[in-house]
C-alpha cells in the first residue's frame, strides 16, 4: 500500500475527525475555494458543484519548517454551546492528524486552529 503525502491527505482527516463532532453542522470553504468552484467550467450534466468537505480545511507547514498547522472552518448547530464544540473539534482534529502522520511515519508538531463561521439555530439535516 502507497502511503499518501500528508499535505494531501490531512485535510480529508481533519474534515472527517471535525465533522464526526456533536454540534458541527458543516464546513464552511473558504471563499477562494469557492470561486474557484464557480469558475470552473460548466459540465455536461449540470450538476451543481459539491465542494468537498476539505475545502474548509487549510494544513500548511509551520512557518518554521517544523510541523503543521491546521485552519478549520466550522458551522455549528447550535445544539450545544460554541466553545465546547469548538474545543471538541480542536482536540479531535489534533488527535486525528497526529494519528495519520504518525501512520506515515512522520511524527511532528501539529497546532490546530478551528474557526467558527456560524451557528444556525436549525440544522435541517438534524433529527
Amino acid at each position: 500500500m502507497t502511503a499518501v503525502p500528508a499535505a494531501t491527505a490531512l485535510p480529508r482527516v481533519a474534515s472527517e475527525a471535525a465533522l464526526a463532532v456533536p454540534g458541527v453542522a458543516a464546513l464552511d470553504p473558504r471563499l477562494t475555494r469557492r470561486l474557484a468552484a464557480a469558475a470552473a467550467p460548466a459540465r455536461p450534466d449540470a450538476t451543481p458543484r459539491r465542494v468537498p468537505p476539505e475545502a474548509a480545511v487549510r494544513a500548511d507547514r509551520a512557518p518554521d519548517g517544523t510541523g503543521w498547522h491546521i485552519e478549520v472552518r466550522c458551522v455549528l448547530s447550535g445544539r450545544r454551546r460554541a466553545l465546547d464544540v469548538a474545543r471538541d473539534a480542536h482536540d479531535r482534529v489534533a488527535a486525528a492528524a497526529v494519528a495519520h502522520l504518525t501512520m506515515l511515519g512522520a511524527v511532528e508538531p501539529v497546532t490546530v486552529e478551528v474557526v467558527v463561521t456560524g451557528v444556525v439555530a436549525r440544522w435541517p439535516d438534524a433529527a
